[in-house]
């Protein structure tokens, strides 16, 4: 493992850790290549949005197999991913690069409200809005560049984008690639959205009997936006809507979804992503056998409110549907609600299994209501600048 403060769950899976820094990529290049250099490697993976590019890289210098950084970088540039995308024909939104409020506000105009606004190359709806009006629109720019400056690393894209908003529930689509034009969709994830402006996904659910995992039109999107940026291999998290006029793009991931999902694919079907992520790294085929056909949830818990973490209360919850509760923040975070939250002001989160999604989606909320949470002297803020 290379990591610049490995954590330390991981040392007892380690067979050797390497402290780099991540963000200069010459100096991990080089940590790679020595490492390489002791003993065998095999693959490179890595789950983290900002090292995907960095991953394909060495992967390419040491010769093994992997996407190629320029694909994985087609997949981090939003902005790029746009143009190809339109450049092959897959449904995605309109886009528009700007430099300037006053440049967002005439992309604006011109796609017609309401619009998102984004930063070009974060992810899990980092710094992403829907805006309304001009107002929004200063307001948002603003957020989306600060998000860019305090979230990424120096390798990676910056700058903000405005798109045409999709209307319609949000899911992303896990796929295995096989090869060249060898897809294989393992499953549907259905995201569950928090107020807008933002776009703070709430929760998951994946069921392995969702009519959508066999829709013909799901398949031949994803399929055609891979193709689009040039994924031949690897385990990707498309992400999609489904507006009235058909599945439209959001965003590609060149990396297995956040948010636990691939543990709820692999609770739902028996097919577990990390593994063929690791097989597919080290030039094996995985296996794709599905074992299990049930469905698995995640739920987060947001503040109702801004303020400090007073007191937390968790009961016992012993349903063997609980696969796990976990309190994610201490008593004295200061964390804000909906619509202004960010991944990290979750509170908590409950993951369950079950035989259905809707079934999944009630056990979440009773496995959360074994958690209170006090908030000392909470704040309300509106939801929206106008």
């Amino acid at each position: 493992m290379l990591d610049s403060a490995p954590p330390a769950w991981t040392r007892p899976h380690l067979a050797a850790q390497i402290t780099v820094d991540l963000t200069d990529h010459d100096a991990t290049l080089r940590a790679a290549k020595e490492a390489a250099a002791v003993r065998p490697v095999a693959g490179v993976l890595t789950y983290l949005e900002h090292y995907v590019e960095l991953a394909a890289r060495i992967a390419r210098d040491l010769g093994l197999p992997a996407p190629t950084p320029e694909a994985v970088e087609a997949c981090r540039d939003k902005a790029a991913t746009r143009r190809l995308l339109a450049e092959h024909g897959v449904p995605s939104a309109r886009s528009v690069v700007v430099t300037t409020p006053d440049e967002a506000v005439t992309a604006a105009d011109t796609i017609g409200y309401p619009v998102v606004i984004k930063p070009r190359g974060m992810a899990g709806s980092a710094g992403v809005r829907r805006a309304d009006t001009p107002a929004d629109i200063r307001a948002f720019y603003q957020a989306a560049t600060t998000e860019t400056v305090l979230g990424l690393d120096e390798h990676a894209v910056a700058g903000v984008l405005v798109e045409e908003y999709l209307a319609g529930p949000e899911i992303s689509v896990e796929c295995v690639v096989l090869g060249p034009g060898r897809v294989e969709v393992v499953a549907v994830t259905r995201k569950h959205l928090g107020p807008e402006p933002g776009f703070q996904e709430t929760g998951h659910t994946v069921d392995a009997t969702d009519p959508l995992r066999r829709d013909p039109d799901v398949h031949a999107v994803a399929h055609a936006a891979l193709e689009a940026v040039g994924i031949t291999t690897g385990v990707m998290h498309v992400e999609m809507r489904l507006t009235p006029s058909g599945p439209r793009i959001v965003e590609i991931n060149a990396r297995l979804g956040g948010d636990l999902i691939p543990r709820l694919v692999e609770l739902a079907t028996g097919v577990s992503l990390p593994l063929a992520a690791a097989r597919l790294a080290t030039g094996q085929r995985p296996d794709l056998t599905e074992t299990l056909r049930r469905a698995a949830a995640i739920e987060f818990q947001y503040p109702t409110a801004r303020g400090r973490i007073g007191h937390t209360t968790l009961t016992e919850a012993t349903a063997p549907w609980i696969e796990r509760l976990v309190v994610t923040r201490q008593v004295g975070d200061l964390v804000a609600a909906p619509p202004h939250a960010a991944l990290d002001d979750r509170l908590a989160f409950a993951l369950v299994t079950g035989p259905d999604a809707a079934t999944c989606r009630r056990r979440t909320r009773t496995a959360l209501n074994h958690l209170t949470v006090h908030i000392d002297q909470p704040v309300h803020v509106t939801a929206c600048v106008r």
